[in-house]
């Protein structure tokens, strides 16, 4: 493993319970009211989500964590630009949080990155200590979709964070969902292809019902496994791709049907949904070059 990717794997997830603070604009009684109400916060927002966080300064860092843990989130947290930079190329997250002055690679640079790579789905939050105008209108016009100045206020910072989460995945509010031949029914773990039933593991349905709803989404995995089995990654990587092979092999995902179970080189799996020959030519990586 390189030293970024180990950075990746054994950054600090912010986990356990959060203790009062001592420090910063949080100090004292005032910090544990705020936390209390960004926990309130949690009961109507988004699913378990991981969300990223660069933040130059350490007290910065370990405030922001810690909120982010608080509203119910895996929080990985990163002090240097680059750093965070390697490590989305290999790992999937749901939410950026970003410092405008970052060391290794600015604020802005890496919004430009990820807009170019991941689109307009990834909310990129900033949080800064320069809260200087035309900072704030350059972020915003290049794609960041939210701006705070420190110090920030704990209940609003939570209030940001799930109102931008609810806004790029929104919740489902039906218990049934249907993808192409695929047809899934959350509340009794069952699926259909073409109208046929296939029996699945409750890991498989999680598997199943993970990819289906990121179609075309390249997940690592780290975030499958956090997912599916709600824990990090810490198995070798043949135990996932024996659980994709069963999984592709039980629902038919082949071209036939439309879709592709496809192993991305040194990341994790893509979904593809298959509308034309050009997607179905496509190269494919074997699990044996993604463990290389």
């Amino acid at each position: 493993m390189g030293r970024e990717s180990a950075l990746l794997h054994n950054s600090p997830l912010v986990q356990g319970p959060v203790k009062k603070c001592s420090w910063g604009p949080w100090r004292g009684s005032s910090a544990k009211a705020d936390f209390s109400i960004a926990t309130s916060l949690r009961l109507t927002g988004p699913d378990f989500m991981r969300v990223a966080v660069l933040q130059t300064d350490s007290t910065h860092r370990v405030l922001l964590g810690e909120l982010v843990k608080r509203l119910g989130h895996t929080c990985l947290v990163f002090g240097d630009g680059l750093v965070l930079s390697k490590a989305l190329s290999r790992s999937t997250v749901d939410m950026l949080i970003l410092d405008w002055h970052s060391t290794g690679l600015c604020g802005l640079d890496l919004l430009n990155s990820v807009r170019s790579s991941f689109g307009e789905r990834v909310p990129v939050l900033f949080v800064s200590a320069d809260g200087a105008e035309h900072n704030i209108v350059r972020a915003l016009t290049a794609g960041a979709d939210d701006f705070l100045v420190h110090p920030v206020r704990a209940a609003e910072f939570g209030a940001r964070v799930e109102a931008l989460l609810r806004r790029a995945y929104p919740a489902q509010t039906s218990t049934s969902m249907e993808v192409g031949c695929y047809r899934f029914d959350s509340r009794q773990q069952t699926v259909t292809v073409r109208g046929k039933p296939v029996q699945l593991s409750g890991t498989q349905f999680r598997l199943a019902m993970l990819f289906f709803s990121n179609v075309g989404r390249v997940l690592s995995r780290d975030h499958i496994f956090a997912m599916v089995w709600g824990r990090e990654f810490r198995e070798t990587t043949r135990t996932i791709d024996s659980h994709v092979s069963r999984l592709r092999l039980a629902l038919e995902i082949e071209p036939v049907n439309q879709f592709r179970l496809q192993p991305v080189y040194k990341s994790g799996y893509r979904l593809l949904h298959l509308y034309g020959d050009e997607d179905a030519t496509e190269p494919v990586h074997t699990p044996d070059e993604i463990a290389a």
